[in-house]
């Protein structure tokens, strides 16, 4: 697999080529020190990956990010020292296309370095979705049955995204009104390290309350939960969610699929089932469960997606009842509620 690194540190980049080099498969297709040449590079060779940095001269992190994924669309994981300071950077770089954020690996007093295990598990990950090694995800085998309806005074709306996730997620909850009888549950592809911050950004774009889903936590209206942990987020037969790390041979974590089949097991009355931009084809299966047990069902459009995989996945199955953008989804759950 072919990585092409970004940053304006001279001893960043050494960093990261060491930790790029500790394995055979990988190879260092060319280094950028600022976002112009980051761009220029991947026109004329464009890599399986990209580290980005966030802060750089000339042209930062994000805007490199959005003309990449513009021009000559790859994977991008931004790695940066300063991710804390700069979250809403991080989340403008993943509206744009970025997959996942890392800390800068280091080098520690004893020469070791440091944070280097960490960023090679996300390029794990990521060579996973890119289909660059041999694993397979197993497709899931659940016949989903419809509860009895009983009385409940929550409508309940499922969101699953990815790549370009939170800019929809961010179009979609700014349009919905604070006095809603609905309750959202979202599982986003971000790493634990980042969930609270999505969290923090989430609530200055809409009036409804975001928070972390935590264990044991129900839907209520007029909140927005989101999926906190690497480990999946289910839902329980007395409607409260819970995380486990099962399965761990999964991919995504947290799965969309994993929340969609739970609930459909779960969920007394029919629902909403949403599936946003993203790579790979996580959600596609639950959202087809939704759908067989009488859920309403709907899928980003591919104009308006920044990676237009799981949604396509879940139209090619058939399991959107709508294909809509961002706007037209908020105006489908407001009319919904």
């Amino acid at each position: 697999m072919r990585i092409g690194i970004v940053n304006d540190m001279t001893m960043a980049v050494e960093v990261l080529k060491r930790v790029v080099r500790d394995i055979p498969e990988y190879e260092i297709a060319w280094v950028a020190y600022d976002g112009r040449e980051a761009v220029n590079k991947c026109t004329a060779d464009t890599p399986d990956i990209v580290l980005m940095d966030l802060i750089m001269p000339n042209m930062d992190g994000v805007e490199a990010t959005r003309r990449i994924m513009k021009q000559t669309p790859c994977a991008i994981l931004v790695v940066t020292a300063t991710v804390e300071g700069n979250m809403a950077k991080v989340f403008d770089a993943m509206g744009y296309g970025a997959l996942d954020a890392a800390t800068t690996p280091v080098v520690g007093s004893d020469g070791a370095i440091h944070g280097g295990d960490v960023l090679l598990g996300k390029i794990a990950t990521i060579a996973k979705l890119l289909g660059k090694n041999d694993a397979t995800r197993q497709r899931g085998t659940l016949h989903a049955r419809g509860l009895s309806p009983r009385e409940s005074g929550t409508k309940l709306v499922v969101i699953g995204s990815s790549t370009g996730g939170p800019k929809a997620l961010a179009e979609i909850l700014s349009s919905l009104p604070r006095a809603s009888n609905v309750s959202i549950v979202i599982v986003q592809h971000v790493d634990v390290q980042f969930a609270s911050g999505l969290v923090e950004w989430l609530n200055e774009q809409t009036p409804l309350a975001v928070c972390l889903a935590m264990d044991g936590m129900r839907p209520q209206p007029g909140t927005v939960l989101v999926a906190g942990t690497n480990d999946h987020l289910v839902m329980k037969s007395d409607l409260t969610l819970h995380y486990t790390p099962e399965p761990e041979d999964c991919p995504y974590r947290p799965s969309v699929d994993i929340l969609f089949k739970s609930v459909a097991r779960t969920w007394p009355e029919k629902a909403v089932g949403v599936v946003l931009t993203g790579m790979g084809s996580d959600g596609a299966e639950g959202l087809m469960v939704l759908r067989d047990v009488g859920w309403h069902t709907i899928a980003q459009d591919e104009k308006s997606c920044v990676v237009y995989g799981m949604p396509k996945a879940a139209a090619m199955l058939g399991a959107a009842v709508e294909i809509l953008p961002p706007a037209k989804i908020a105006k489908a759950l407001t009319s919904y509620s």
